[in-house]
């Protein structure tokens, strides 16, 4: 008899068949001549039967005109856009917390979502089991990356020293996964906001033992991100603001802030991570004032406490809509600084005033990110991760896979439309036209500082008045990109 597991490659298509019971020797000879064999894996008996989604195939690219809600309609990674692949421009990835971890409580109540694979603890041996599940997702979806906290995959110990343990037990079977698999890591991140010792916040807390205790998580998460070919690492705020100025002195919180973000430079050096470190803004929630708001604030910040050689934003959608701005702005301003590395894909509900965190279907909302992308000649290292969670109603499993679909759908849709709107030079000729008069005459003087208030007023006094304005044409701007996108 021949082991349970082997796999067989047919030689014809390349067409993989894993075989789920013994083969009698004849058979396995007959096999052997129509197929080459793959060794499988060493792994043990159970776990190889086990798949947490049975009734998933790999997830395929069929076309615009496929009805399969298990395939790609626009998604085809192979396919070349402005001389790169989908595959390339996007760098998909799923993230660990709301994928995984999220289990559809609310306020109003617990959790209902379906997961079979779950027994209910937080045990390391849950959380190994988690990550065979999350690998299984991830090579089904064909997503290249994946993100978490560190909590997200491992739980938290007694002591730091026993959290620090249980991290690295689950850590080594995701770089099995992640060895198995070909599914890297696109970052890693401290949950420096989740236990109680977090109150107050964690770089910005009034209590230094709390800075003391953040600076060891984010070392060993450094130092984790490092061990599994992380390509970023992201600071998101978390509870890095203020509830009242009552109580807070705003200067030395910054300061401490800045502080904590220095030393984590210093030892990402010393350590050798050549990773890209990412600061994600938001505006409020859990705080009431996040003091990295917006990508102005976050630009602002890091220049003044000489961070800019370190850092770039990693900018999310309804964080975005939170502070008040469009994602298009809050890329665009990014972008324009040089400090735009990766985005968290997601979207808000307008009618509704707090981070959602819904999937990206918006074809304009994907059309504009990609303008600014490919403006700026891609994220990479960084990528589109998708942060984002199936509704409370949405409770099956096979919902993880459905809302991923269509989030990488949109983007690969955007994609396509924001290139051949930049084929068409439609948006660059209308900006090129709209901003001539800086081309030549006194608007190039005023550029190259030739210029002064003295230039200028002699100017006009001898022209006597402005030229005349022209129309914006924003309502023609719109029924062309409506074009595209129809």
């Amino acid at each position: 008899m021949i082991a349970y597991g082997n796999v067989f490659k047919r030689k014809a298509d390349n067409a993989v068949v894993l075989f789920q019971s013994s083969l009698d020797t004849g058979l396995f000879l007959f096999l052997s001549s129509k197929f080459t064999i793959i060794p499988a894996i060493p792994v043990s008996r159970r776990e190889v039967a086990m798949s947490f989604f049975p009734d998933v195939a790999k997830i395929r690219y069929e076309g615009p005109d496929s009805k399969n809600p298990l395939a790609f309609r626009h998604y085809n990674e192979a396919e070349i856009v402005e001389g790169k692949s989908m595959k390339e421009h996007l760098r998909f990835a799923v993230c660990y917390w709301h994928t995984f971890r999220g289990m559809g409580g609310d306020p109003f109540g617990p959790g209902c979502a379906v997961r079979p694979w779950e027994d209910g603890t937080d045990s390391v041996e849950m959380a190994i089991r988690r990550v065979r599940v999350a690998f299984e997702f991830l090579e089904k979806l064909g997503a290249p990356f994946y993100c978490f906290h560190d909590r997200d995959v491992a739980p938290e110990g007694k002591s730091l020293s026993e959290t620090n343990r249980n991290l690295d037990a689950v850590v080594k079977v995701l770089k099995e996964e992640q060895q198995r698999t070909g599914v890297k890591l696109l970052w890693g991140t401290a949950n420096l906001f989740s236990n109680p010792r977090y109150v107050h916040g964690a770089a910005t807390s009034c209590n230094a033992d709390v800075f003391a205790y953040a600076a060891a998580q984010v070392k060993k998460c450094l130092e984790v991100t490092k061990e599994l070919g992380g390509v970023n690492y992201v600071f998101w705020g978390g509870r890095e603001g203020y509830t009242n100025l009552y109580n807070t002195d705003l200067k030395r919180e910054l300061d401490h802030l800045a502080r904590f973000f220095h030393l984590a430079v210093e030892y990402k050096k010393k350590i050798g991570f050549t990773g890209q470190f990412l600061i994600e803004p938001k505006p409020k929630e859990p705080t009431t004032h996040q003091y990295d708001f917006d990508a102005a604030a976050v630009v602002a910040f890091l220049r003044s406490y000489g961070l800019t050689d370190h850092f770039k934003l990693n900018i999310e959608t309804n964080h975005a809509t939170l502070a008040g701005h469009t994602m298009m702005h809050e890329l665009a301003y990014a972008s324009m600084h040089g400090l735009l590395g990766s985005i968290d894909a997601n979207r808000g509900d307008l009618l509704l005033g707090w981070d959602t965190d819904q999937f990206p279907t918006d074809i304009y909302l994907t059309t504009q990110c990609m303008l600014v992308i490919l403006g700026q000649n891609g994220l990479a290292p960084g990528g589109v991760n998708f942060d984002a969670k199936v509704r409370r109603e949405s409770f099956e499993p096979i919902d993880l896979f459905h809302a991923h679909i269509g989030g990488m759908d949109a983007f690969a849709l955007g994609l396509k439309i924001a290139a051949r709107m930049r084929a068409d030079g439609v948006l660059s000729g209308v900006i090129k036209e709209r901003y001539s008069s800086w081309d030549s005459g006194i608007g190039a003087e005023i550029e190259s500082r030739k210029a002064g208030f003295e230039q200028l007023e002699s100017y006009m006094l001898q022209k006597g008045d402005a030229a005349r304005n022209v129309s914006g044409r924003q309502e023609l701007i719109e029924n062309i990109v409506n074009r595209y996108i129809q």
